[in-house]
């Protein structure tokens, strides 16, 4: 199968998910159908258990659809093996979370080296995990844990580790949510940068602050598509 990077679209087509709970079938998405262009930058709102954070796992691939089919980059993620998916998500996506996601026992830089795979051809990993870092003002914090760091430095690490593979997809589930207003904006400037570099980035949040910085807002209510429209107003 190729796993070129074909820059072109996300196409969810008729993507129904449920899960089980107990005897109980739970439909977090209910045949949605959306389309996202390469350099998007889309914005997903909606009331909690409306299937935002259901619809980023199924984009980035870290799971597939009851029916329906997710279509990254030309290619079906249900169509592809682990593997194969595994190497598209470490080459070309970048995943931020509301949690972060470190580990408490690597120092900042093994956090964000995490992510480094010799499969994306991309060479000195650690060369640009500390240009990231510095960037991100961080340069003073190499050798330190998790737990030594201010919620906004972790999260900070977290986008570091997001873009040490340059990809071209950014996937942003709440990123600022743990955030106060000054480290949630440093957040939404360093994922608008990457977007007006040329990146496509979907972004889930009940931020109204971060919402207003996207170009396009989708509306999600009961797992379906209440309402997409484009935004004509952004944050500076």
């Amino acid at each position: 199968m190729n796993l070129v990077w074909k820059a072109r679209v996300i196409q969810l087509e008729s993507v129904t998910k449920i899960y089980k709970r107990g005897t109980e079938d739970v439909v977090a998405l209910n045949a949605v159908t959306l389309r996202i262009d390469t350099g998007e930058f889309v914005c997903v709102q909606g009331p909690s258990g409306c299937g935002k954070s259901t619809m980023l796992t199924l984009i980035g691939g870290l799971g597939t659809p009851t029916s329906g089919r997710v279509v990254v980059d030309g290619n079906d993620w249900a169509a592809m093996s682990a593997a194969e998916r595994a190497r598209q998500r470490a080459t070309n996506i970048g995943f931020v979370f509301q949690l972060f996601h470190l580990l408490p026992y690597l120092t900042v830089l093994d956090n964000v080296l995490l992510a480094a795979d010799p499969h994306t051809g991309r060479d000195d990993p650690r060369g640009r995990a500390m240009g990231l870092l510095d960037r991100f003002n961080l340069s003073h914090r190499l050798t330190h844990r998790p737990a030594e760091l201010s919620i906004g430095e972790r999260q900070r690490v977290a986008m570091a580790r997001a873009l040490l593979n340059e990809p071209r997809l950014l996937l942003a589930d709440e990123p600022t949510g743990n955030l106060d207003p000054e480290n949630a904006s440093a957040i939404m400037r360093y994922i608008e940068e990457f977007h007006h570099g040329g990146g496509t980035v979907v972004l889930v949040t009940h931020d109204t602050s971060a919402a207003k910085r996207a170009k396009r807002r989708v509306m999600l209510r009961g797992g379906a598509i209440a309402e997409s429209d484009t935004t004509t107003t952004n944050a500076p």
